[in-house]
């Protein structure tokens, strides 16, 4: 059966039409319809806002955002992003605006530096529901915020202060605009402020993580038309008025950033946005396979119906006016996918705008798998809960001397915790598949459910580890010191830098010998680094006050040079010194 609808149906559909999730059966009253969606979206929203501030930040992405942002909030400079006090150029900087202004808003701490992030993802999932019901039917909208919820990648990157789910929100609205505008449902006007929204939020991608915000769109749409051949796109796309829209956006911050930074235009463009794609030189290698795995545990628990999903999505028809979505979400992914694997710098985050277009078209299949095929799905997934609790013994076995093995053994009872409770709840959901007539989803919610919580769960066990990785637990000492000593004692990160310390104290730290990423910032404030020890060595000598940060085995080696030192706090992976 194709995805197309009505254009009744892909606008405001009828309340029975919602009611019965296109399924045929007997609709339920609106208002009870109604009430039951704003329950569920209150109790998501209660799965994935209260955790924020369950765990520390952990190195290097959360205490590196954060920390730009703390600085950008209590300076008062909006323009130039610094970081340890640093020039840092990497990245544009539409996340450390609003998690400054969160700052602002609701003091500095852990959830504070999460909310942005967590608003994206929590959008994203309310958006892809809002575009499934406009293309595809309610039904297909239901299932599609499902799967997006409950796809272990999107809702652990929702709960991580990272710049790419800022990124995979704007890139959605940008996807689910041209969608919208160009299915051929939309009046006119409507098509133009859907025109408008895409062009507004391909700049906010642009300003979330430089210019892949348009290299990727743009490249999805060229080669959209040449496989589609749906050359009438381009007389839909409002390019005039679009486009001032977009430079409206995008161009201030980059003008006055330029004039306040010369260096800036060749950093950020020629070494960030172009080297970092094209060299090695990042030290992020991967296999050309790297991002196969990503995805497959990403969306692992919808990959029985992925096959089978995206037949149903191929068998399309081109709506009147010759688009094609399902089309269009094909090379979205594809592209994206292929763009990131040739790259010679990956992450697990980078495919992260692929997301919301799997799951438009996996939800649009979800209402019509059979009873059967589902009882079957629901049965493999409870016994792969069972033999992910049996692998979760081996977690008590594993440790080293950065991470002792009681951590492992501590997060072990977290996954176990998130094992069981996904496994009663895909047993509930196979109950409701038993009772249920007609569609899939309502046990379908209850397995997203068991999903949801899994990730939850052991996402926030994930704090065993969090707390050490981040120093917070001798951030209080390192501060009490720091209080008690003048405003202006140098703080030293002596070969190293900490991501998080700087935040956890509410102190910036002097670099000292291995810059690591602040090289371009040192090197454009020569003054305000230490390039060797040595020099650092007759520097913390001739210090009044001082103190310093470094890892155990350059203490140690310090220490055996009869550097005066006296220790203030350690773990792991730190020791704080002060001067005696």
């Amino acid at each position: 059966m194709p995805l197309q609808r009505s254009s009744r149906e892909a606008g405001a559909a009828p309340a029975d039409s919602i009611a019965s999730f296109d399924t045929g059966t007997s609709s339920l009253p609106a208002r009870r319809i109604t009430l039951t969606l704003v329950l569920i979206v209150a109790a998501l929203a209660l799965v994935w806002f209260v955790p924020l501030g369950w765990r520390h930040l952990v190195p290097s992405d959360e205490g590196r955002y954060a920390e730009m942002a703390r600085e950008m909030f209590l300076t008062g400079d909006w323009i130039t992003p610094r970081y340890n006090g640093y020039k840092y150029f990497e990245k544009p900087p539409l996340q450390t605006w609003a998690n400054a202004l969160t700052f602002a808003w609701f003091g500095i701490g852990e959830w504070q530096a999460r909310l942005y992030t967590a608003l994206a993802g929590f959008a994203g999932v309310l958006l892809a529901g809002y575009t499934g019901r406009r293309l595809f039917g309610p039904a297909a909208g239901f299932g599609a915020a499902l799967v997006l919820a409950s796809a272990p990648y999107w809702s652990l990157m929702g709960h991580f202060n990272t710049l790419d789910m800022g990124l995979s929100f704007w890139m959605e609205l940008t996807l689910s605009s041209m969608l919208i505008a160009q299915s051929g449902a939309a009046g006119k006007r409507e098509t133009r402020l859907w025109m408008w929204a895409c062009w507004a939020s391909m700049a906010l991608a642009v300003l979330s993580k430089g210019l892949i915000g348009i290299l990727l769109p743009g490249a999805t749409l060229v080669l959209y038309t040449a496989i589609a051949r749906d050359w009438a796109i381009w007389k839909r796309l409002h390019l005039a008025s679009g486009l001032v829209i977009f430079f409206a956006i995008v161009t201030p911050w980059f003008i006055l950033v330029q004039l306040r930074n010369p260096e800036f235009f060749h950093f950020f463009f020629v070494v960030q946005q172009f080297e970092r794609y094209l060299t090695p030189d990042q030290h992020r290698p991967g296999p050309i396979h790297y991002f196969v795995w990503v995805m497959l545990v990403g969306f692992l628990p919808w990959l029985s119906v992925a096959v089978q999903s995206m037949r149903h999505a191929a068998r399309e028809a081109a709506r009147p006016n010759g688009f094609r979505p399902a089309t269009l979400l094909f090379v979205w992914s594809a592209f994206i996918f292929v763009f990131f694997s040739v790259s010679h710098s990956k992450l697990v985050s980078y495919v992260l705008p692929i997301a919301p277009a799997l799951a438009l078209v996996i939800g649009a299949y979800l209402p019509r798998v059979s009873r059967e095929a589902w009882r079957r799905h629901l049965v493999g997934y409870a016994v792969l809960l069972v033999a992910v609790a049996i692998g979760a013994i081996f977690l008590g076995r594993m440790g080293s001397a950065h991470t002792p093995n009681a951590l492992y053994r501590e997060f072990r009872v977290w996954v176990f915790g998130a094992v069981g409770v996904a496994f009663v709840l895909t047993l509930a959901a196979l109950w409701v598949a038993r009772r249920a007539r007609g569609s899939a989803l309502p046990s379908a919610a209850v397995f997203g459910a068991a999903w949801l919580m899994l990730a939850t769960i052991a996402g926030t066990g994930h704090e065993a580890f969090g707390r050490h990785s981040s120093g917070a637990l001798i951030a209080p000492a390192v501060k009490a010191e720091l209080a008690r000593l003048p405003a202006d004692t140098p703080f030293y990160s002596v070969g190293v830098l900490d991501h998080t310390m700087p935040f956890y104290v509410g102190h910036t730290m002097i670099m000292v010998q291995d810059a690591s990423e602040l090289d371009f910032g040192v090197h454009q404030e020569p003054q305000k680094w230490v390039p060797t020890i040595a020099e650092w060595v007759r520097r913390w000598d001739a210090d009044r006050y001082a103190l310093a940060l470094m890892p155990p085995e350059r203490y140690d080696a310090l220490a055996a040079e009869h550097v005066p030192m006296r220790v203030i706090a350690r773990d792991e992976r730190r020791v704080v010194v002060e001067k005696p």
